[in-house]
């Protein structure tokens, strides 16, 4: 069973900074900015103890228009570190005593999370005990043992049930029943009232009744299945029993609150001072409810207590018509760090379609080839797929390299279509194609900002 793991990450900012330059274009200031912030939490668990409870976590305000990468850095990071991670729109959480989500929602939803990415590791430790107790399970299907009789079964019949045991476990193993039908007993869909706790957005309070009550969440049958969906389903029961989800939580709440993530979009749409009755309020109202979690407190959920002093918050937006000073003074105090992220020109759209591991021509390419179709971009064609984005930026919304997405789209369309039928194997895609494949969206300056 998995132990403890010491979440530390020994990389330098220098390194950190370098593998997000694999998948994020630019932005230098909001890499070195988190990569610092990941360092200090490794800094911090190197001081006397008594001093490291002192040192919170320097919270990062990302600022800049949307498609521009803030998101992705903060996901990247996550992802790096093995971190539990949680993007959620601060506009979603209304004042408490208003319809709404209530902000400790983000910290319980970070637990979950959290035993999710645990009882899949543990899934990994634990697939070839469990994969070899599903075969002797699937074996006594096949093969019963011998049933309770008067007299004990002699030494040749135990020994010819053996041979006969293990001459299926070789076919198993050679794939030669996995079309056979067994019997094995499943449990049913939680049903009936678990359905609506899981429609209601309870769920908590639905597996919290399941674990009290087992049968709550469905009743078990038999059901007649071929042998390979007889091993998923028993692989996936054995698993569960194998896995000590006490020790999950446990695990679980230690991860979130050493390395725990929440990026916290669309604060600048929660930016506001109280004036009055009206949404001003609610505003304020959200803020001053999210104050004590990014400050640091403790949040109770079904897995245990979980304190907040060092989850790392990057909150997040464009801050066009409102900004951070029209925050609550105590919500900005704990937003010390702030960057400033960069609109995209032509030169960043060139280097987002070409260099990241992730590419979106390299996704394109990849598609294609799953048909036996070669796809290669000319780079003028790549010029003028960064050129349009660059323009269609500038006179409509400004929607980052999201764009490239809506784009890429349009020009590969066709390809796309006709792809299975091509007598050709191999396509050209040039800046004259990509201009025809635009070009009645793009005489439209209405569809221009609609369409693209």
């Amino acid at each position: 069973m998995a132990e403890e793991k010491d979440f530390d990450d020994e990389r330098t900012p220098r390194e950190i900074v370098a593998e997000l330059d694999k998948y994020i274009i630019g932005q230098t200031a909001a890499k070195k900015a988190v990569a610092i912030a990941l360092r200090n939490r490794f800094r911090r668990r190197r001081v006397p103890a008594d001093l490291a409870d002192e040192i919170t976590p320097k919270n990062i305000l990302m600022i800049g228009p949307t498609g521009v990468g803030k998101t992705e850095i903060s996901r990247r990071l996550a992802k790096l570190t093995a971190s539990p991670f949680l993007k959620i729109e601060a506009s979603k959480f209304t004042e408490v005593g208003y319809v709404g989500r209530d902000v400790e929602s983000i910290i319980r939803d970070l637990v979950r999370m959290a035993v999710d990415m645990v009882r899949q590791e543990m899934a990994a430790e634990t697939l070839d005990k469990a994969a070899a107790n599903v075969e002797e399970k699937i074996l006594d299907l096949m093969v019963p043992p011998p049933r309770h009789r008067e007299t004990a079964p002699t030494e040749e019949e135990y020994q010819s049930l053996f041979d006969t045991r293990e001459k299926f476990r070789q076919q198993l193993r050679d794939g030669k029943h996995e079309d056979k039908i067994v019997e094995v007993e499943v449990k049913d869909k939680p049903s009936g009232p678990m359905e609506i706790f899981s429609n209601s957005g309870m769920e908590d309070i639905g597996m919290q009744i399941q674990e009290i009550l087992p049968g709550f969440g469905g009743k078990s049958k038999k059901r007649k299945v071929k042998v390979h969906e007889a091993r998923a389903i028993l692989l996936d029961e054995e698993q569960r029993r194998l896995i000590d989800m006490d020790q999950v939580g446990r695990l679980a709440i230690e991860r979130v609150e050493r390395s725990g993530i929440v990026f916290l979009d669309e604060l600048d749409k929660i930016a506001g001072r109280e004036r009055g009755q009206g949404p001003e309020v609610s505003r304020e109202g959200v803020q001053r409810d999210l104050l004590p979690i990014v400050e640091g407190t403790t949040i109770h959920t079904r897995y245990g207590l979980v304190k907040t002093d060092h989850v790392l918050f990057i909150g997040a937006g464009a801050f066009n018509v409102a900004k951070p000073a029209d925050l609550i003074p105590e919500l900005q105090g704990r937003f010390p760090i702030r960057v400033e992220l960069q609109s995209l020109i032509k030169a960043d759209f060139v280097r987002i379609l070409t260099e990241p591991e992730n590419a979106l021509i390299k996704q394109y390419a990849a598609l294609m080839a799953t048909e036996g179709i070669r796809v290669d971009f000319a780079p003028d064609a790549i010029d003028e797929i960064a050129q349009i984005a660059e323009d269609v930026n500038r006179e409509a919304e400004d929607i980052g390299a999201r764009r490239l997405h809506t784009i890429l789209e349009k020009v590969m369309e066709e390809i796309a279509f006709r792809a299975p039928d091509l007598d050709s194997k191999s396509v050209m895609i040039d800046r004259a194609y990509v201009q025809a494949q635009l070009r009645d969206v793009l005489k439209s300056q209405d569809l221009k900002k609609f369409i693209l």
